[in-house]
């Protein structure tokens, strides 16, 4: 028996990366998860026939986090299999590298609309239907802790979730909701490889502790901790999943 059998989870943008391995883990600790994906069907329906080789359910939506108009439809879709959602992971992110002095109006509106303001109502959506006991999972950055250059509004916009988190585990506490945050560093996504030049994976490396960059099954590890009963004293908190590169 799994630690998350009987409960429903929802995964923004759970069709790659970090994402899609959260989806795998927690659909092998029992949980019935939907996923968000945005323009990637066909990375979607991979990673649901994994999950339902693997013996678990897993449901894929289409969804965009910067558009609010899909957030009801898509937790409705969430709670449909078992008629209520015990876990929310906000993990659905865009990534930016550029400098301040380039970064335009249009840039701004278009990062902060997904990384931002769809996380919040969404989070508001979460706090209105988690049964009580359940959890809200967000994924930052380490890049809160390390901003580099280039990367303004990647780190704002995580920054901002942070915070999010923190008054949700305020807000939704007296219900035993959890409402913590995971903020990985380097680790082997098609994000990392396609916002930093290839020097930068050995750079990091010789800066981990762990001697490696991290693999996206390690996050969903931490992620599944959270997700399950043993983290039901842990609120407002946020786990550097770094492998040691801050320390």
């Amino acid at each position: 028996m799994g630690v998350l059998d009987g409960k429903a989870a929802l995964v923004t943008g759970g069709s790659r990366g970090i994402g899609a391995a959260i989806v795998r883990r927690l659909a092998a600790d029992g949980a019935v998860v939907t996923f968000s994906y945005a323009s990637t069907e066909a990375a979607a329906a991979d990673v649901v026939a994994e999950v339902k080789a693997a013996g678990g359910e897993a449901i894929a939506v289409q969804a965009d986090q910067a558009d609010l108009t899909t957030i009801d439809e898509l937790f409705d879709r969430a709670t449909a299999p078992t008629g209520s959602l015990d876990i929310f992971v906000c993990n659905a992110a865009q990534a930016a590298v550029k400098p301040i002095a380039d970064v335009t109006e249009d840039d701004y509106d278009d990062l902060f609309a997904t990384n931002v303001k769809g996380p919040y109502f969404a989070i508001q959506r979460a706090g209105r239907t988690l049964r009580a006991g359940g959890r809200i999972i967000a994924i930052s950055t380490l890049n809160t802790a390390v901003p580099g250059p280039g990367i303004s509004l990647y780190a704002a916009s995580k920054g901002a979730l942070e915070q999010f988190v923190k008054v949700a585990a305020r807000e939704y506490g007296a219900r035993g909701i959890t409402a913590n945050t995971v903020s990985p560093g380097a680790t082997d996504t098609d994000m990392f490889h396609q916002e930093n030049p290839p020097e930068a994976k050995d750079a990091l490396v010789g800066i981990t502790a762990l001697g490696r960059i991290g693999e996206p099954a390690e996050v969903a590890d931490v992620v599944a901790f959270l997700a399950g009963p043993d983290s039901r004293w842990l609120t407002g908190q946020n786990l550097l999943a770094t492998g040691g590169l801050l320390i």
